[in-house]
């Protein structure tokens, strides 16, 4: 499966526009990285533990994607998008969207 930010890829052509695919995650903050990220705030420095865990639902959504653009028979997913919303305090979603398409000669 080709995944990427561009509306077309260079050498291939587009055989058929199959529609838009989307996957999204949704993650709740931990207490130990409340503390961790609380100390951060008044020295400075990286959030890690937020940093992983955004990471982390970054996969889990473009997963989620690319197994619904297989599952309508998609060779890549074109102009590909990250978005990032709060849910509620504590919690937030990664969604992640594309366009499905069929390619010329690929598997």
């Amino acid at each position: 499966m080709i995944i990427s930010n561009l509306e077309f890829l260079p050498d291939q052509k587009v055989t058929r526009h199959i529609g838009l695919v989307q996957g999204s995650s949704v993650r709740s903050k931990h207490v130990g990285r409340d503390v961790m990220a609380g100390l951060k705030n008044i020295f400075g420095g990286e959030l890690v533990g937020y940093t992983e865990l955004l990471q982390d639902s970054r996969v889990e959504a473009t997963e989620r994607m690319i197994e619904q653009a297989r599952s309508i028979g998609a060779d890549a997913v074109l102009n590909v998008r990250f978005s990032t919303s709060s849910i509620t305090a504590g919690a937030a979603e990664i969604f992640v969207y594309g366009t499905a398409v069929e390619l010329a000669d690929h598997g």
